[in-house]
């Protein structure tokens, strides 16, 4: 396992991609995602996603902590709780949650994901 440092740059390159067609709620929102960081065991994960405008329906296997650097959105839990978070927030979505999220204004986002194996 490498011991060197890595530095994170919110201008890489990110791989296009989109939410599946039968999780879409609204819109059509195109994302990206720049993966600075990944563990040798698959399980941790560091790097930058953005995405358009629309709604998708989520459901985390994974533990996220979120921190966003532009834009603003909304996150709404199947049990019908409601949070919004704008440019500066940060926030962690736990495994096992299920909901919706609402990109409301373009977002940046810089991500850290823990799976358990």
């Amino acid at each position: 396992m490498s011991t060197e440092i890595i530095a994170l740059s919110m201008h890489a390159a990110g791989e296009p991609t989109q939410p599946a067609a039968d999780r879409l709620v609204e819109g059509d929102p195109r994302q990206s995602v720049a993966n600075a960081f990944s563990d040798p065991t698959g399980q941790f994960h560091v790097g930058y996603w953005r995405s358009s405008a629309g709604a998708w329906r989520v459901r985390y296997t994974e533990h996220e902590l979120c921190h966003l650097l532009a834009g603003r959105l909304r996150i709404r839990s199947d049990r019908g709780d409601t949070l919004e978070f704008a440019a500066g927030a940060s926030f962690v979505v736990p495994a096992g949650f299920s909901g919706v999220w609402e990109v409301l204004e373009p977002v940046t986002k810089l991500y850290a994901i823990f799976e358990r194996a």
